[in-house]
């Protein structure tokens, strides 16, 4: 069963996606929204663990929320995918289950 995490804490201040990589198997997802979207940030203490378990599993940002925080597009990893609010409703229904990283 595949799963789709949604990781709404900065990882600048919170273990959420940390955690959530590690539970992550082959074949899951994560959905960074909210503060979660600071995890997209290239050359940041988060990334290279992001960009190694995108070879298994599926990273998205949610575009609304990188945009209200000002994140520069250039600066995003390229694994982590943008999806608009559409997208997330596609998402819930493409996997099996939902967890949320509070």
């Amino acid at each position: 069963m595949s799963t789709l995490h949604t990781v709404n804490k900065s990882p600048f201040g919170d273990g959420a996606l940390s955690s959530c990589i590690a539970h992550c198997k082959a074949g899951d997802g994560v959905l960074l929204i909210e503060d979660g979207v600071y995890g997209a940030l290239a050359g940041s203490a988060i990334s290279e663990a992001v960009v190694a378990c995108s070879a298994d599993v599926a990273f998205y940002r949610l575009e609304g929320d990188v945009a209200a925080r000002g994140l520069p597009g250039a600066k995003l990893i390229r694994q982590v995918k943008p999806v608009g609010y559409d997208g997330f409703v596609d998402l819930v229904t493409e996997y099996d289950r939902t967890q949320s990283w509070l």
